[in-house]
């Protein structure tokens, strides 16, 4: 229970639960990424390449590679060597939501005053760790 008083420290399975899920969402958080990355290179260039997809992120390729092996084995990739990298069905589902909850967070945050640049910065993050409910009140916020 939250209440006003600082001195009295939440409960401690409540607090457990918050950190746990915060932990879930830091897992998913680079699976997300990479594959709505894939998703936006893919349309913008018609292929997403490995050497493309460590410079926008900002590691080595052998970093990069290593994700991308990791998202080959649980099935969100397809991939050849020196070919182009493509998205499986689950793939394309999972960049789709990605994006669509980039969008919802997105337009609730400019919607609330955030500056375009900035709310584009911080839905990046945001993104990854809001529940599936209080998504729902950024979609319905007018």
């Amino acid at each position: 229970m939250i209440n006003d008083n600082n001195s009295t420290l939440v409960d401690a399975d409540i607090q457990a639960k918050w950190f746990i899920n915060v932990r879930k969402a830091h897992q998913n958080e680079t699976t997300e990424d990479y594959v709505e990355l894939i998703a936006d290179l893919l349309e913008a260039n018609k292929e997403a390449r490995l050497s493309d997809l460590a410079q926008r992120f900002g590691v080595s390729s052998p970093t990069a590679s290593k994700i991308l092996n990791r998202l080959k084995n649980e099935g969100y990739i397809k991939s050849k060597p020196y070919r182009s990298i493509f998205l499986t069905k689950k793939g394309l589902e999972l960049a789709k939501h990605c994006k669509e909850k980039h969008e919802i967070v997105l337009n609730f945050l400019v919607r609330i005053g955030v500056p375009p640049e900035i709310a584009k910065f911080d839905a990046e993050g945001i993104e990854h760790h809001i529940s599936a409910e209080t998504l729902e009140i950024f979609k319905k916020f007018k």
